[in-house]
């Protein structure tokens, strides 16, 4: 039996592995599975959902809870009912079987999903052990025929160890979140507020970074400070000194300047620009962030829908290194072959450019993402734009490097010196395949050393120091790895955790109030679950344990420490902890508040477990539905009509409108029932009499030279009319 992590993979992994590429294929319970012959060996193909087993408290016990165990997903949460029959189908597939592979995703995650159903196939049992003599692990970064035969015949000996790893990650991250989501939520329900709540292992030191950013934003001073300009032979100069802060001292500057600029040096230099190396999972989020403005974890799922259908690698990695063993001009080669690429692959192919640029990050188990090769067929539009990214920084990787031309010119202006850069492009090199990047030059007329130029203009520039920018969504990404904090594959979710927990929000990143008291109570008691250098410790722990260098039991028993520690705090200042994030609670939705109920209280955008918007009131409860996929303001106005608050609603390429919240309300009666015929044939007459009147522009011309004379005459009569009356 061979174990995919998805049934797209399941598929191609049969057809690629069969003898006769005709796979049998079956269906139980409405999941299909595969058969087919190689050599002696009967292979059964079949395919998982992502987790089948989660981790669960096995009896009633209070916090903190250790006593879990694996179960079923649909055991737990009704949402993953559809699971059940995955787990069926491989449960009655497997017993057939004598020998079991794991192909899913090769990292710590797809080696517990593949481990687990082994597991409960053997044994009947997941929380068994795993078996040695008879399980073998499939290893492959593409999809592709050639990548899954090549894995197949190489297969190696089962990765215990990240299973090992993966399991205490998976048990760890389950203790740490429950016990401390259910003492938050203890605390604040001592205050009568009933409100789901939670707290993680890297959840607590994300939220740390974005309060600490909002507090030294919030508690920035600005100060005033000048910049000098000059501006000589139509060039702006900056002055050397930079930011002035003392406004004297400027104002003396300025006073001080002369008429005309000596030019006291003029230098030249040639620099290289080497291609940007190929994506890892977080650059790639980064780019496409700025590139389209798509979210980080959109842009996961788009690339692994990409990776499933075998048109780019694995996304789900760290490295920016391209093994030769890649065969980098087959991949070029078929490249050649798809529209909008084949001009860029042919001229490396013709260059002989097999040798690519490479970044630093490096992951054992996969490359950086490339494109296999594969034609890309019937890609959606957000689909297409990732592929074209991840194809041009790959090619580009291959392609001369780019060349400007930068020169610096320093000018002096009575005793004080400017300075001015500027830069062309030589060579556009790797640059005319990575058409997402752009250089900034500037080009500078041409100075001489010694030259006397007449100073045009000089002033100062009044400015403020400002406030360290907000995180958004990429950049915080960012800064989690860069500290490296929680996984490339979890960073997105935690940060969309915060969102749904309404401790974040807006895309320039703002803590709200009640993820301020969060943030306060945490610090204030219990501080290690802030800590980045504790959660920071553990991620070690689990990379030893992938090494084998590290038991799992150490960690695990690690870990219930400091859970134990934490939750005894929350024990003892429960009421204290309660209050203040009652406080924030309440501060919170004052904040968010769109208008008031008819009973008194505030409407607030909330959020379903489903991910749906919607307006509830904080005190009657009464709520009222929002469009989905949108952001609404309050206007300050309320319906003429129903007396209920009215909302602007801005939505992502549509024109913004403004609406009544109640949905009975009068003035949304017509609203998604069709047009009569007459509604659309009086619609239609007025657009044709629109359309037939002649439409008149209006254009701005000078005042006519006759206007013009007359105000002349006017003002020669009143200068003689006074004139007469002062005599």
């Amino acid at each position: 039996m061979i174990i995919a992590e998805k049934p797209s993979v399941a598929i191609r992994i049969a057809y690629s592995l069969a003898d006769d590429g005709k796979p049998l294929s079956y269906v139980n319970n409405g999941v299909r599975y595969y058969e087919i012959k190689k050599g002696a060996d009967t292979l059964y193909i079949v395919a998982a959902a992502g987790h089948l087993f989660t981790i669960k408290q096995r009896s009633d016990s209070d916090v903190p809870v250790f006593d879990v165990e694996w179960v079923e997903s649909y055991k737990v949460n009704k949402s993953a009912y559809f699971t059940k029959k995955y787990i069926d189908t491989i449960y009655t597939v497997g017993k057939k079987c004598s020998f079991y592979i794991n192909a899913c995703d090769y990292d710590i995650e797809g080696t517990v999903i593949g481990s687990n159903l082994i597991k409960y196939v053997v044994n009947s049992n997941v929380n068994s052990e795993l078996p040695k003599a008879n399980v073998k692990r499939m290893k492959f970064s593409t999809t592709t025929k050639p990548d899954l035969v090549k894995s197949y015949e190489n297969i190696s000996d089962f990765d215990f160890e990240n299973f090992y790893a993966g399991e205490a990650r998976h048990k760890l991250d389950w203790m740490w979140g429950i016990n401390l989501s259910r003492s938050l939520m203890r605390a604040i329900s001592t205050q009568g507020v009933k409100k789901i709540l939670s707290i993680g292992r890297v959840q607590g030191p994300a939220l740390g970074l974005l309060a600490e950013r909002e507090l030294a934003i919030k508690n920035f001073s600005p100060k005033d400070y000048w910049k000098i300009f000059a501006f000589v032979n139509g060039t702006e100069f900056e002055s050397i000194r930079g930011s002035i802060f003392d406004a004297k001292e400027a104002e003396s500057i300025i006073n001080n300047a002369g008429k005309e600029a000596k030019v006291e040096s003029v230098e030249k230099n040639v620099k290289e620009h080497w291609p940007f190396p190929p994506f890892d999972l977080t650059s790639l989020q980064l780019e496409a962030s700025r590139v389209f403005k798509m979210d980080p974890s959109r842009t996961l799922a788009v690339a692994q829908s990409l990776y499933e259908r075998s048109y780019i690698s694995y996304p789900r990695t760290s490295s920016q290194k391209l093994p030769f063993t890649l065969n980098f001009r087959n991949i070029l080669n078929m490249l050649s072959k798809i529209e909008g690429y084949k001009e860029d692959a042919l001229m490396l192919i013709n260059g002989n450019r097999f040798r690519p640029i490479e970044g630093k990050k490096a992951d054992e188990a996969h490359p950086a993402i490339y494109p296999t090769g594969e034609e890309p067929k019937k890609l959606t539009t957000e689909e297409q734009k990732l592929y074209d990214l991840i194809t041009r920084r790959f090619l580009a990787c291959f392609a001369e490097s780019a060349s400007t031309e930068n020169n610096e010119v320093v000018i002096s202006i009575s005793d004080e010196r400017y300075r001015a850069s500027g830069s062309r492009l030589l060579k556009k090199g790797w640059i005319e395949t990575y058409k997402y990047y752009t250089p900034k030059t500037r080009e500078l007329p041409e100075f001489g050393k010694g030259d006397i130029h007449p100073v045009e203009k000089i002033e100062s520039r009044a400015l403020k120091t400002e406030p360290p920018r907000r995180y958004n969504k990429a950049s915080l990404i960012s800064t989690l790895e860069d500290k490296e904090l929680g996984t490339k594959a979890t960073r997105a979710e935690i940060i969309d955790t915060l969102f749904r927990r309404e401790y974040i929000r807006n895309s320039q990143i703002e803590v709200t109030g009640f993820g301020m008291s969060i943030y306060d109570a945490l610090h204030s008691y219990c501080p290690d679950i802030l800590d980045e250098q504790l959660t920071r410790k553990l991620e070690e722990d689990m990379e030893s344990i992938s090494k084998g260098t590290l038991e799992s039991e150490t960690v695990i028993k690690e870990g219930k420490d400091i859970i134990t520690k934490i939750t005894n705090i929350f024990k003892e200042k429960q009421a204290e902890i309660g209050k203040k994030l009652s406080m924030g609670l309440e501060k919170s939705e004052m904040e968010a508040s769109i208008g008031k109920c008819k009973c008194g209280g505030d409407l607030i955008v909330r959020r379903s477990t489903a991910g749906k918007s919607f307006v509830q009131c904080n005190n009657c409860q009464l709520s009222y539905p929002l469009p989905q996929y949108s952001f609404v303001k309050p206007t300050g106005k309320t319906c003429e009509y129903c007396g209920t608050p009215i909302v602007k609603v801005f939505r992502r390429g549509k024109r913004v409108f403004q609406m009544c919240l109640d949905p009975n309300c009068e003035t949304k009666k017509d609203w998604g029932k069709p047009k009569t015929a007459a509604q659309i044939k009086s619609e239609q007459e007025g657009a044709e009499k629109k359309a037939d009147t002649p439409v008149v522009k209006k254009t701005t011309k000078k005042a006519p030279v006759r206007k013009t004379q007359k105000k002349a005459d006017s003002k020669k009569r009143k200068v003689k009319k006074a004139a007469k009356a002062s005599e």
